[in-house]
Order: C-alpha cells, then structure tokens, then sequence
C-alpha cells in the first residue's frame, strides 16, 4: 500500500455504506461461504467456487482481520462491501452518512463513499481478491462476491457477518494533527499525527494512513514517542500542488484490544517554495522565493555566551506567528530574579524552535547587520519582521549556519536533521511511500492467531 496557534481540524469519514472497486493483493485464508451457483449446471463448463472469509454468520471476528474471496474454477469479476452500525455512526449520523450538520463551523467537509470504501486487490489471475483496509469496529458487514466460469456463467455468493465492538477506554482517536484541512503550507511542512493513546503495533498504522500528492514525491512516516508519527517527503515537497492524507484508521488494532474506530481524511495546499537563510558570519538573513532571492535583511542573532544564548544551526521551519509576544526567558529555564532573567514585548514573532527561538522586530538593537547581541533569536527590524511575519507559511524552511549548537531533530520540527536515508531506516514499515500512488507500504493487518483473536 502505498499563534496564531494552528488549529485542530479533523476530517472525518464514516463507516459509511460504500461498494468496492477492484484496484490489481494478498490473502488470509479461512473457512467461508461456499457455493457452485445454479448457472454452473448448464453446460457451460465446470461451475465456479466462491469461498469469502469471515464466512457467513460469524460474529465478534476482530476488524483488524482481511476480507479473502477466492474462485475455483473461474476469476472473480466483482466484490461490493457494505458496512452500517459501526463504532462511529453516532457521530456520523443515521446509516453511516457523513458531514457537517447544517451551519456546522470548521474545516471538515462532507466525506464521499470513494473514501469510505473497503477497497481491494486481485492477484495477476483474477481468483483471489483481499481487502486493502480494516473494517470499522461493531459494524454489520456484508461481502458480495460475483465470479464467473470459462463459459462466461455467474455465480454470486453473501457473507454476512458482524465485527467486534471496541471496548470503552481502548479506541484509538485523534488528538490532533498539523496542518489542518484547507491549510496552505511551505515547501517543508511535515504531516504531524499525535494519538490520545499510546501506540505499539506502529508499522500497523503507519501502513493505514496513506499519504497522496498531485507531484510525485517519496516519503516515510517516523515516531517520536508512542503517541506521535510524523510523515516527511525525502526533498521538499513540489510547490503549488494539493497533498492528502487518508487515515484508514477504523479497526487497526494499535495496541493490544485497543482499535482505531473512525477513519480521517486531511487535505492541505502546499504553496509557493520559500526558503531563508540566516548566516551567524555576515549577520544577514536572506529569503528566496521560488529560487530568486527576494529579501536581504540584516540580522543580530544569539550572542553565544551560554548554550541558552546561541541559536540553533540546522534546517528549521517555521511553526506559528505572533503579531505581539510576550518573551518571557524563565520559559526557557532563567527565573525572574537571575540576572540574565528578561521580560520583553516584541511584535511580529515567528517561532521556528522548541527552545524559544523567533524571528522578531529589535528596534532596541542597533548593531543590526554588524554583531550577535541577542538572547538566542534572530533579531530584525520593525519593517524587516513585518514582511517575514506577513509572507510566512507554516512549514516554511528557516536556515541557520554557524553556531557550534546543533538543532535537535524534535527541538519544535526539526525533522530535516535526519539525512534522507537516517530517516527512512527510522520507518516500522522500511519502504518509501510513493505519493503519486493509492496506497502505502505495509499492511494495517493484524495476524490471525494473534492474543483477542475471536474464532
């Protein structure tokens, strides 16, 4: 398979009932419905037989489990999956429907059955079919199979069947992500998924969040933590394109008994490439934008006294803006009291750290361009920091050479500090993912025998 503070906006697709188309993968084997058909007895040659797993009646089967159809004697020509009464109907309204109640705020948009779909893959001979994704959580499914004999003579199999429920305290949701849905965002940007509950079975999810770009891009999700997994192209993403996330998470079983029950969908913009740079040596910060250089400013960064003093060195990007800000220094560790402790009210601040580092105005500073005086940030002047402040995306990249501190790879999103191949070899799942493709590497599956297996 393939501060203005940035808000939390969640997509979300439904269980919904949708049919199954047949994209060209692999199976789980296990008894099921099986059946020759009428059709096979007249004369047409040997009728076909359909086996679906779950098999028909089957209840409580673990949702983190494959659908299989296979045919004998014949090629499957269709499969249609439904599913209703799932984990997230509630919030989804009545039959699986999704989308926002009349008047309803916010960025989420009324999720289609194309995203809602139980996909799957046929092998190269057309006789076996397996589900790409996971099945909601408490939902009633039914499996339609349609295969046919070398004579062209149909046969049509059901299985119909019921998946477990997932257990209060132990279903998977989403705390928040960065970007948002409908966010423009720099050539830079990481997609950001932080969990309400900590996650074990990380290739599992990885391999169910599929990432897709209209220019083609390779990439790879990592961990920080067990609650966080954080996707990076391997180059910056191609500007002027739109990039979505699908999040197939409904039934990826992520821990032990703890299942995702709703599945997200993400959509963002990247826009126009712009890249600055701040060099400590000559004490200037250019931008370029879509690789002409457009701003030249100067710029007085940390003065290097102490560790807390010296600005990071590495590829950053820029994470939220401020018109006005309060710096406060003992948010980085000196107290009011010490003598290095500082208070001040800066204007047109744009974070690109964890360790309180912004572009802002320093009318204060008058060796602009000439000397490093300040506490760690890169200082500007008024009119300077209002056109960074104004002409700045989230996930814009910032940087800075020569300082002897190193900017750490989850020092705010740092995540560029991993060379290609570092980061990459930090994936569960160990492949790149091919944005220009459906689907992601790995699979969302579970392995039947596993502990919560319900026979």
């Amino acid at each position: 398979m393939k501060g203005s503070a940035f808000p939390l906006v969640l997509r979300r697709l439904g269980a919904g009932l949708a049919g199954v188309s047949l994209v060209l993968t692999a199976a789980c084997s296990g008894s099921g419905a099986d059946t020759t058909g009428a059709e096979g007895d007249s004369g047409g040659g040997d009728p076909v037989e359909v086996q679906i797993s779950p098999e028909d009646g089957a209840t409580e089967v673990r949702p983190d489990l494959p659908i299989t159809v296979t045919a004998a004697n014949g090629t499957i020509t269709d499969v249609q999956v439904t599913q209703s009464g799932g984990e997230s109907d509630a919030q989804n309204g009545p039959e699986g429907e999704t989308g926002a109640s009349e008047g309803e705020e916010g960025g989420e948009e009324e999720a289609g059955d194309a995203f809602d779909a139980i996909t799957g893959t046929l092998n190269e001979d057309e006789t076996e079919w397996t589900s790409d994704w996971t099945l909601t959580p408490g939902s009633q499914v039914t499996v339609t199979a349609t295969a046919e004999n070398e004579g062209g003579e149909e046969t049509e199999v059901v299985s119909e069947f019921s998946t477990l429920a997932a257990t209060a305290g132990q279903r998977l949701e989403l705390q928040s992500n960065f970007p948002v849905s409908d966010d423009t965002v720099g050539v830079g940007m990481p997609v950001i998924v932080n969990f309400d509950l900590p996650v074990q079975n990380k290739a599992a999810v990885e391999a169910a969040m599929e990432v897709t770009s209209e220019q083609p891009a390779e990439g790879a999700w990592n961990w920080f933590g067990d609650q966080m997994v954080v996707f990076r192209p391997k180059e910056y993403w191609e500007p002027n394109q739109k990039v979505t996330v699908n999040m197939h998470l409904a039934g990826v079983q992520a821990s032990e008994g703890v299942y995702g029950v709703e599945n997200h969908q993400l959509d963002f913009e990247v826009g126009r490439s712009q890249i600055s740079t701040i060099d400590s040596d000559t004490h200037r910060m250019t931008v370029e934008r879509d690789g002409e250089q457009v701003q030249d400013f100067p710029t007085s960064i940390g003065k290097a006294t102490t560790r807390a003093y010296t600005t990071t060195s590495g590829t950053h990007l820029t994470m939220e803006k401020y018109q006005h800000l309060v710096m406060d220094s003992a948010t980085v560790g000196i107290p009011e009291g010490h003598p290095e402790y500082y208070k001040l009210d800066v204007n047109y601040a744009v974070r690109f750290s964890n360790s309180g580092e912004f572009t802002h105005a320093a009318p204060w500073n008058g060796q602009l361009g000439e000397a490093n005086l300040s506490h760690g940030c890169p200082n500007l002047s008024t009119e300077d920091a209002k056109w960074f402040y104004e002409n700045s995306y989230m996930g814009d990249p910032l940087v800075i050479t020569g300082t002897d501190r190193e900017l750490e790879v989850d020092n705010g999103w740092g995540y560029w500090q991993r060379s290609w191949d570092e980061w990459l070899s930090n994936s569960e799942v160990g492949e790149a993912d091919k944005t220009d493709e459906a689907g992601s590497p790995g699979s969302p599956f579970g392995e039947a025998g596993e502990s919560g297996e319900t026979e």
